[in-house]
């Protein structure tokens, strides 16, 4: 797997340990998020099935649609995470990296067991804070981007209170160095090859990156900001 293939925190390392682990077959598949088409692509040609993909906004929708435009088996659509157009109990299996850890969360945990079956698993990616207390650039850096983490060591209880059982997880804040290096080089390569009117189009989500790169490499972020991945099952009611 090449790593600029899957630039999302947790880079190529969720995926790796979701088919690590999940030895289960899996027939219907949900891949929440945006920048997920490779991921989408591997999952269907893994598990030899039909992947439904759902991203949030117009702008993810067509960017999706073009680099899966030749993938039949692999079906993007646009709705909020929290509100799905899904029957209840329609997944053996929902991929959520990165897509989860936002102020939303509670309702779209909610969303996700609503729409898996009985015995249904989730491998699920979050950025958490290693520190409960952290200083204001940090929280600059969640609220630009409308995240709200959970502190590292309640993640697991969280999902547990939801009646999730967590089988498997992994520490992948190593990982997160990596993801910001590629991000702030793909932002110097891309910005270079913009044309003025893309770069005004294309200006809030450079200057956001921007911001999140430098403060992550150049101001200790590293000290505050992790990322953590688990497989989780749904508790029968």
């Amino acid at each position: 797997m090449k790593t600029e293939n899957y630039l999302l925190p947790g880079l190529e390392r969720q995926l790796e340990f979701l088919l690590n682990n999940f030895k289960s077959a899996a027939q219907s598949i949900l891949v929440i998020g945006s920048g997920c088409e490779e991921i989408s692509k591997e999952l269907s040609s893994h598990f030899n099935a039909k992947i439904d993909l759902i991203v949030e906004d117009y702008d993810s929708l067509l960017n999706s649609k073009l680099l899966l435009e030749n993938s039949e088996r692999i079906t993007v659509r646009m709705m909020e995470f929290e509100v799905t157009d899904f029957d209840n109990s329609s997944f053996d299996l929902v991929y959520a990296q990165a897509s989860v850890s936002s102020t939303k969360r509670n309702k779209i945990v909610k969303e996700i067991k609503r729409i898996l079956k009985p015995e249904g698993s989730l491998c699920v990616g979050e950025l958490v804070t290693l520190r409960k207390d952290y200083p204001p650039f940090v929280q600059d850096i969640f609220d630009s981007s409308d995240l709200l983490p959970l502190f590292i060591e309640d993640l697991e209880k969280y999902y547990i209170e939801r009646k999730l059982t967590v089988l498997v997880k992994q520490n992948l804040t190593h990982t997160l160095k990596n993801y910001y290096l590629h991000s702030s080089r793909l932002l110097d390569k891309s910005v270079d090859s913009l044309s003025n009117s893309e770069k005004s189009y294309y200006k809030k989500i450079l200057n956001k990156l921007s911001h999140e790169s430098n403060a992550y490499l150049n101001l200790g972020g590293d000290k505050y900001i992790g990322f953590v991945t688990m497989l989780l099952q749904k508790v029968q009611s």
